[in-house]
């Protein structure tokens, strides 16, 4: 398969990690991107100057700095054809120990920001008649996780929206993918990225205790490679048509069999059940 044309990549969060490396990536393969972040001197300083990267400011939970960044792309561009709604954030808690405050933050930035920047996204792809959307969700997207409840919170609503906005627009040309990495060496785990709880709860202390010494522990010492992601993105952008989800890393495909294999189970031990609860079903006694 050959490679695509030129395209026009939008990046949130790329000032580091994922984000980072897929802009590297992007450039390296002769497309321009739109590079955006809370820090664009930081995006600039991290790459080499050339007239296809665009470092834009973006928060993705303010609207009105969405569409000040489309804007900007669509100045200097003129098109944007792949979104990765990259940028997130990971506060790890019991659900008890997360206030609503840290709650509203966490669905703010990995789920309402995708929203924000998606909607400003949208119109451009639409009159295009073509554009390809990614979203970068988790594992915990699949599977949700003790002392993570309400980041899986945002990753499961994250993955039901993009679900459903696939169908929405898939009669503009535009595709949906989305991906579940696993566990990759970037500065999620790192002390300034990781967000702990703002309530005590007495009976949650011990566990909570266990649970930021074992976080605070995996920085750097995970196994997938955010390079070797970048790269499988540019395949899968190549790819005609692009799949509906990518599911990334050994352990993350580990989850994904999991998954599969525990709603079977479910389905299976209740099938009958489950089966008796049409209208024209006589009751049971």
């Amino acid at each position: 398969m050959s490679p695509d044309p030129t395209k026009v990549w939008f990046i949130t969060g790329a000032s580091r990690g994922m984000g980072e490396a897929f802009t590297t990536a992007a450039l390296a393969a002769g497309h321009a991107v739109v590079a955006t972040g809370r820090n664009p001197t930081a995006i600039e300083t991290a790459h080499a100057q050339t007239d296809r990267l665009l470092a834009v400011r973006l928060d993705v939970t303010d609207v009105d700095e969405a569409t000040a960044a489309v804007d900007a792309a669509m100045e200097r561009f003129g098109r944007i054809d792949i979104l990765i709604n990259n940028a997130g954030s990971s506060f790890k808690g019991f659900f008890e120990e997360m206030s609503p405050a840290q709650v509203d933050a966490q669905l703010a930035t990995n789920l309402v920001g995708p929203m924000n920047v998606t909607r400003a996204v949208l119109p451009v792809m639409r009159a295009q008649g073509s554009g390809h959307l990614i979203a970068i969700s988790s594992g915990a997207g699949l599977v949700g996780f003790p002392y993570s409840s309400v980041y899986a919170a945002s990753k499961f609503g994250l993955e039901g929206w993009m679900g459903a906005l696939r169908h929405e627009v898939e009669p503009f040309g535009i595709h949906v993918t989305i991906v579940n990495p696993g566990w990759f060496r970037t500065g999620l785990a790192s002390p300034e990225s990781l967000i702990w709880p703002d309530v005590t709860v007495a009976d949650y202390a011990e566990r909570s205790a266990a649970q930021k010494q074992w976080w605070q522990a995996q920085d750097g010492q995970q196994s997938g490679d955010p390079v070797k992601l970048a790269a499988a993105l540019i395949a899968l952008t190549d790819a005609h048509p692009p799949p509906t989800r990518f599911v990334a890393g050994e352990d993350a495909l580990a989850l994904a069999e999991r998954k599969i294999a525990d709603l079977q189970a479910d389905i299976d031990a209740y099938r009958e059940l489950s089966a008796s609860l049409s209208v024209d079903q006589p009751l049971e006694r």
